[in-house]
């Protein structure tokens, strides 16, 4: 399975993101997944592609020029994949994926699986869809969908696709692995 992720390049100020980022790496790669993902090696972005690597996976950055311009890609990765900016990158990366999963980060990162839970709640991509909840991150995000259904301007069908996990082993659960 080649699962695409969406994640930070940065680190964060809560250690437990490095800690939880690594811990998913290493089982992507350990378990014979592919990682897809915005080919960056700074941050967070950088530490799952090296634990991935690390643990004998593939990795497969996707990245638009201006990043690799100014010299944030991870050389070390399996391949790069260079676009023309980042609304051909988001296309390119869900067009890799067989599930996809967001880690804590920031408005690239909301705004990369907001695309990927828009096209799921409309069908059009029949993946699995992680938000990782790392200690309540998303807690907000899980309401506000909540808020969406109760005021009916969404229903709990459309949203059966995009699951929210607490940690490791139920994104094992939801990718059945």
């Amino acid at each position: 399975m080649t699962i695409t992720f969406y994640l930070g390049a940065t680190e964060g100020n809560d250690p437990a993101l490095k800690t939880a980022v690594r811990e998913l790496g290493t089982w992507i790669g350990e378990s014979g997944h592919a990682l897809v993902y915005g080919g960056s090696k700074c941050g967070l972005m950088g530490e799952l592609a090296e634990s991935v690597l690390q643990a004998g996976g593939e990795v497969t950055g996707v990245g638009p020029q201006f990043f690799i311009d100014a010299g944030l890609e991870y050389d070390a990765i399996t391949r790069l994949i260079v676009t023309r900016d980042m609304s051909e990158r988001k296309a390119k990366m869900i067009e890799l994926g067989d599930a996809f999963i967001a880690f804590p980060g920031g408005t690239g990162t909301l705004e990369e699986i907001a695309e990927v839970m828009s096209k799921v709640s409309l069908r059009h991509l029949d993946v699995p869809c992680i938000v990782y909840n790392l200690n309540g991150y998303y807690d907000d995000l899980r309401a506000l969908l909540d808020h969406m259904v109760e005021m009916e301007l969404c229903t709990e069908e459309r949203l059966r696709g995009v699951c929210f996990a607490d940690d490791l082993a139920q994104i094992k659960a939801i990718l059945k692995d």
